[in-house]
């Protein structure tokens, strides 16, 4: 690694004195400012073009990734290396994937985001790169255990504590920044008020705009708290009400203006109240907001229209993957980048062909379709964020650092705690639970960790509740169990005084519906764990005892059998309302609903 006159020496002097975060003068921002200029100045126009992009790469090593990554990289990007390709693109940032596998564990994912500063500062010109991943927490986590994982959004809505949204924004921050990852692609501002949204759900705080904004704000508050680490709110101008996934399809919002300024609006304008350091566009079509049939990406009504314009904000845009289908329905992969800077983005996120994207936003310049002026607003956009997250002064990390930072003992513990303010309990009938210790067969679905823990979720309930003193099995019965499968899981149940059931997305016509039905006709006291969504409990209707955890990771299920086990009270309150199985339009649960144990 370079020391720090090397790098100050690649940057061309031109940033020695940046701040490095926290508060400055008018004095220093105005220097700081024409220093930045400066380095633009400076730049060669494909420079400039590659500052744009942040780009996936595969392997856990800059410079020496497994081979199978090294075909993977030759055959989508034309480089071997992340090192080939910031030499080849001069790209301004890198996101981190687990399949890319760019996440290992923590002390690998430092030494590969060092391989990558490196890179970048001892070209010419060189800059250092802002490192990026989508760390949400919950079902959606690229940096697995040992590192701390806390419960994800809607868990954390239903707990209704904005200082544990700034809890879980401080320590995921710290640990975050130990690691060298600078821009994290959370909070979900997202108001999930359709139960049918196969993409957003859990991720989002909950259905009330109030109260997402309030944990949206907190949650910014704590990764400024951090120090370092660039929160992003997601996705603008709101994913929330779709039954389609913009990654397979083309979402059409159809709410009024109104309605978008009073269901949608408020969690980005708390976003951007906040001080807010990046917000992700949503490739969504809102007719309301924009009638041209373009995705909000492409949407320079709303993007620098509403965003910029009407609410003040001047912070850097990325948009949402590129390869996402919802971007690429309407326009071709050379078209699409080129028309996002012209409605006003400044990150390009993960491009499918990035030398088509490139060589496209390359040659708008050259046309004049794009003026090299307008790609200098975007620089400057990310350089200011470079430099507030102190990147032009200290570009790495250290190992020291992430021992030191990364899944420690206190971090872990404030995870468990926040986790156990989040389970919520929906049925009780005859005071089932809490239960007292005895023989438990843990049954249910065993979706893949979504997050690097150590699932199945029938296995981690098992190994908790035999923590807790009780005896339990553990039986997977998946997300679509078959007769023999129920009948296994049945006969089990004959030798055990409880059975424990994980549903995950529970149907009308679903399997585990009629492994819950079967298993609550043996007459064995039957508590069953939505581990996603909480709606399964509008079709379970005869199950005596029912919690939602909002996930399947692991601290989210061993809070759920504390409180399952009298550990712990269940503290959380749907955030979501529960509409009933046989009449949607009716409520069968609303929001703030939740049962307590008797005091």
């Amino acid at each position: 690694m370079p020391s720090r006159r090397t790098v100050l020496a690649a940057t061309a002097g031109a940033a020695t004195s940046l701040a490095v975060g926290g508060a400055a003068s008018a004095d220093d921002k105005k220097r700081d400012e024409h220093k930045l200029r400066s380095l633009v100045s400076r730049m060669t126009l494909e420079e400039k073009v590659g500052q744009l992009f942040v780009m996936r790469v595969y392997g856990h090593s800059a410079t020496a990734p497994d081979q199978a990554d090294i075909d993977a990289n030759l055959k989508e990007i034309g480089v071997r290396t992340a090192a080939e390709l910031i030499e080849k693109y001069r790209v301004g940032g890198v996101i981190y994937f687990t399949w890319a596998h760019n996440t290992r564990d923590p002390h690998q994912i430092a030494d590969l985001s060092n391989g990558i500063q490196q890179a970048s500062l001892t070209l010419p010109r060189g800059l250092p790169v802002l490192i990026s991943t989508d760390q949400e927490h919950g079902i959606v986590c690229r940096v697995g255990e040992p590192a701390t994982l806390f419960p994800g959004a809607m868990a954390i809505g239903a707990g209704r504590s904005p200082k544990d949204a700034h809890t879980l924004g401080r320590i995921a921050g710290r640990e975050l920044r130990a690691v060298g990852i600078r821009q994290n692609y959370s909070p979900v501002a997202d108001v999930n008020v359709n139960p049918a949204n196969p993409v957003i759900g859990v991720r989002s705080f909950g259905a009330a705009p109030g109260a997402v904004a309030r944990m949206v704000a907190a949650e910014v508050a704590g990764y400024q708290r951090s120090r370092q680490v660039a929160a992003t709110a997601k996705h603008f101008p709101g994913h929330g009400d779709t039954a389609v996934d913009s990654h397979y399809g083309f979402p059409v919002i159809t709410h009024t203006r109104a309605q978008w300024e009073k269901l949608d609006a408020p969690p980005f304008r708390a976003a951007i109240a906040a001080g807010i350091d990046s917000i992700m566009t949503a490739h969504i079509m809102v007719p309301a907001l924009d009638d041209s049939g373009d995705p909000a990406t492409l949407s320079r009504p709303i993007l620098q229209g509403i965003l910029r314009e009407e609410l003040g904000y001047d912070g850097v845009v990325v948009t949402d993957s590129l390869g996402m289908e919802g971007v690429r329905t309407k326009y071709g992969d050379d078209r699409v980048p080129v028309l996002a800077l012209k409605a006003g983005v400044d990150q390009l996120l993960n491009p499918p062909n990035l030398a088509v994207a490139w060589n496209a936003v390359l040659k708008a310049v050259q046309d004049g379709e794009l003026t090299e002026a307008r790609l200098d607003e975007s620089i400057l956009r990310v350089l200011r964020l470079k430099s507030k997250l102190g990147l032009f002064k200290e570009p790495y990390v250290t190992q020291a650092g992430v021992t030191r930072t990364v899944g420690i003992p206190s971090h872990l513990a404030a995870a468990d705690r926040v986790a156990e303010r989040t389970t919520t309990l929906l049925v009780n009938k005859g005071g089932l639970l809490p239960l007292s210790k005895g023989r438990l067969l843990v049954v249910g679905a065993d979706p893949a960790s979504p997050s690097g823990t150590t699932g199945p979720p029938t296995g981690v309930l098992a190994a908790a509740f035999n923590e807790l003193g009780f005896t339990a099995t553990a039986l997977s019965t998946g997300t679509a169990p078959s007769a023999a499968t129920i009948a296994k899981a049945v006969a089990a149940a004959a030798d055990v005084d409880a059975v424990v059931v994980g549903t995950y997305n529970v149907s009308a016509t679903s399997g585990q519906k009629t492994l819950v039905e079967q298993l609550v006709a043996t007459g064995k006291p039957v508590i069953a764990i939505a581990i996603r969504n909480p709606y399964d409990v509008a079709h379970l209707p005869t199950v005596p005892a029912h919690l939602a955890s909002y996930a399947w990771t692991d601290v989210e299920l061993r809070a759920a059998a504390r409180v399952i086990a009298g550990r712990a009270a269940p503290r959380g309150k749907l955030p979501v309302p529960v509409q009933r199985a046989d009449d949607p339009a009716a409520v069968l649960y609303p929001i703030g609903y939740g049962l307590s144990y008797p005091t």
